[in-house]
């Protein structure tokens, strides 16, 4: 049982530090959200100014080097993110299942199997 313990505070190591990288990878998918709709702003307007159709400026924008590469960016950290998040709860239920072992052997007086 002991092992288990072991094992159970490994896993809360392990989720805590997830936690950490979590919400530094949220921070950055907010910031690179921020910087590729800023920049897509400005280009909509600019595209606006120059007489470009409406029905074609969102396309004309997004297609520019500089704004593809921002969304790119963007779509990335929200991989990391949602990366993290998911591991995050695969943490939890390792966790959940490691102390429904350990109660089963403490239950069982230390006689039970896992």
């Amino acid at each position: 049982m002991q092992e288990l313990i072991a094992k159970r505070d490994e896993l809360f190591d392990l989720l805590e530090t997830e936690l950490k990288k979590c919400e530094s990878s949220g921070v950055q998918l907010a910031e690179n959200e921020a910087k590729y709709r800023m920049k897509l702003r400005l280009a909509i307007l600019d595209e606006r100014m120059n007489g470009t159709p409406v029905s074609i400026v969102s396309d004309l924008c997004r297609g520019k080097k500089d704004i593809a590469e921002l969304r790119r960016l963007k779509e990335a950290s929200e991989a990391v993110y949602r990366a993290s998040f998911e591991a995050i709860n695969v943490y939890k239920l390792r966790i959940k299942t490691l102390n429904d072992d350990i109660a089963r052997i403490w239950s069982s007086g230390g006689r039970g199997q896992i």
